[in-house]
Parts: structure tokens; sequence; C-alpha cells
């Protein structure tokens, strides 16, 4: 399996991989610098019942992202892998729903 072959415009593969690692490190770090901004807020355990839920949702989202891209580049893997192995490179058609599906998902967390 070629890393460097084009999967769409100027990405490859590898570039895929690669957004994804820094994705989530960034993400990583600016979650660790929102608890850190709202830790002077808590001053009781009614602030923390306000602004644990938040911090809890950023998580959630972070991660609900890096699932997406993951599950992504695992079909863009496969297609890559079939196509180097004699196979014609296709993808089934519930990997095309799940790519769909996610597509969707994405567009509706951007217009949020």
């Amino acid at each position: 399996m070629d890393l460097d072959s084009k999967i769409f415009k100027d990405k490859t593969f590898s570039s895929l991989l690669e957004d994804i690692y820094k994705n989530s490190r960034e993400k990583e770090k600016k979650i660790k610098n929102l608890i850190d901004d709202l830790k002077p807020f808590i001053k009781g355990p009614g602030d923390a019942t306000i602004l644990v839920p938040l911090i809890k949702g950023y998580l959630e989202q972070a991660i609900k992202n890096d699932d997406h891209l993951i599950k992504m580049a695992a079909i863009v893997q496969r297609a890559l892998t079939n196509g180097t192995e004699g196979g014609d490179g296709a993808i089934s058609q519930d990997e095309r729903d799940d790519l769909i599906k996610l597509a969707l998902e994405q567009n509706h967390q951007i217009e949020e």
C-alpha cells in the first residue's frame, strides 16, 4: 500500500493520518487549557455542576470528531489495500453508507 497515494485533491493517506494525529494533540491541548481556564471559576459544588457538563461536552465532541476521522482513514486504507492486492479498490455499500453518514454528521456539526 502506497501511503503517498492521493485520496482526494492534494490529500494523501499519510497526510490524513498526520492530520488525525495533529488534531488529536491539538484538541488535547485546547481541552487542557479550557479546564485550566475554568478551574478558578469553580468555588463550590454548585459551580462544578454547571461547568463540568460543559467540559464533558467538549471532551465528547473531540472524541466523536476523532472517531469520524479514524473511521474514514480505515475505509480509505481498505480501499487502497484492495486496489493494490488485485482487488478493484472499491468499497462496499456499507462503507459507502458509513462515509455518507459521517459526512452528514460532520456537516450538521459545522452548521451548529
